[in-house]
């Protein structure tokens, strides 16, 4: 998107660059993550662990509060700093997951939150570099569970018009890198504001990129279930239920005279 131009909310790139105007948000609305999520992914005895794509820590911070060696690689220069505030104690540094500023081998697993759909094929040669050998692949998504009556009205409400694939989806992943991945869901619920719901709707890439009048438009209709909505009228918090939808694959073996 050139300078002066009006993103468009069709494009994956204007998608992908609007955090960088939604920082913020991202960090005072979006989840967090549930340890048995956590415990699932990462590998036994992981001490160096790589949090690609971090986003502004939401993943990160339940790293580095295991007492673990985080790098956590972000490319948006707002979502970086905002994690190097909230989460001090991991090692934030500016890259991609087509270009990973870390040495080969370097790492025990690489995670990435909410953010696999972003990647390009590009990514898997190179998050298979910076593993070790046997290294894990950790892949999640927090997935709104649409069949709490609410939550499914929410849903349609923040996805209308939008062109653009659903961002959860089963990772392919390369099979001469990594092993069949496993799968597993883990269910629970973030206790939020219902206050909370607008600025949420207001985080996501489709709303970021939207012209004003249409954003405005479908906030108002997220004002308008939080006020009318049996579950959510009168309630000063709710649970939000989500599915953390997770996917790990170990790093196979470089084959002899592989570079």
């Amino acid at each position: 998107m050139s300078a002066g131009d009006s993103p468009d909310p069709g494009s994956r790139a204007d998608r992908a660059a609007s955090f960088e105007l939604g920082a913020a948000q991202y960090a005072s609305t979006r989840p967090s993550y549930p340890d048995a999520a956590v415990d699932w992914l990462l590998p036994t005895g992981a001490r160096r662990v790589l949090d690609l794509a971090a986003g502004t820590g939401k993943l990160t911070e339940r790293l580095v509060a295991r007492g673990l060696d985080v790098v956590a690689v972000e490319p948006s220069d707002a979502m970086r700093e905002r994690l190097a505030q909230t989460v001090p104690g991991a090692h934030a540094l500016a890259g991609s997951a087509e270009s990973v500023p870390l040495p080969d081998a370097s790492v025990d697993a690489v995670l990435v939150a909410q953010a696999w759909h972003w990647f390009s094929p590009a990514a898997q040669p190179e998050i298979a570099r910076v593993l070790r050998p046997g290294g894990r692949l950790g892949i999640v998504w927090n997935v709104r569970d649409n069949a709490v009556d609410w939550v499914g009205r929410f849903t349609e409400i923040i996805h209308r018009g939008d062109t653009l694939e659903r961002s959860y989806r089963e990772p392919v992943l390369d099979a001469g890198l990594f092993t069949a991945p496993e799968h597993r869901t883990v269910p629970w619920a973030d206790r939020v504001a219902t206050s909370s719901l607008r600025p949420l709707a207001a985080s996501r890439s489709y709303f970021l990129t939207l012209p004003p009048e249409r954003r405005e438009e479908l906030l108002g209709e997220i004002d308008d279930l939080v006020a009318t909505h049996p579950a959510l009228a009168g309630r000063d918090t709710v649970d939000l239920p989500y599915l953390a939808e997770c996917w790990r694959a170990d790093a196979l073996p470089a084959a002899p005279g592989a570079p």
